[in-house]
């Protein structure tokens, strides 16, 4: 089997200020399929509900699918870096996901993709995208039938 390319961090334009969005895909280990069930669900709404407390980092609207997750957020001023908040998450997920679905380590691929958000147009057009990805992938009809995606923060531009 031929040697798989590690994915490389792309670098991406700075950001519009220190409050902008980001859009975020994380994407599961080998792709494995675990991550769309009420109890992968709860562990990370948990974890992104806490993020303000935490990191400073507030979840705006999150998509869940079964190998891979979209959301946005926006740090705060004081917020931790990107790269620091990122990691405490998918550090923190990977251990309660490992005990919690019974499943073996590595959770996340190490790396992510993030793209900063221009305008509220570029983030409605990007949401209702992402909301389509359960019913492009034959899971559900409609996508307000998807149970595994919802909002913590309303990110405002």
């Amino acid at each position: 089997m031929p040697k798989q390319e590690p994915y490389r961090h792309l670098t991406h334009a700075p950001p519009v200020n220190d409050r902008s969005i980001v859009f975020f895909t994380a994407v599961t280990f080998q792709r494995k399929t675990l991550l769309s069930s009420d109890a992968a669900h709860q562990i990370l709404l948990g974890l992104w509900e806490r993020s303000v407390d935490r990191n400073n980092w507030f979840v705006g609207d999150y998509l869940l699918m079964p190998d891979h997750v979209h959301m946005f957020a926006r740090p705060s001023l004081d917020a931790d870096s990107m790269r620091s908040w990122v990691k405490m998450w998918k550090s923190v997920s990977s251990r309660k996901l490992t005990s919690g679905l019974g499943v073996d380590p590595p959770i996340w691929q190490e790396e992510y993709f993030d793209r900063y958000l221009r305008s509220a147009e570029s983030y409605s057009e990007k949401w209702q995208y992402v909301r389509e990805n359960p019913v492009r992938a034959g899971l559900v009809s409609s996508p307000n039938d998807w149970p595994y995606q919802g909002r913590i923060h309303d990110l405002q531009f």
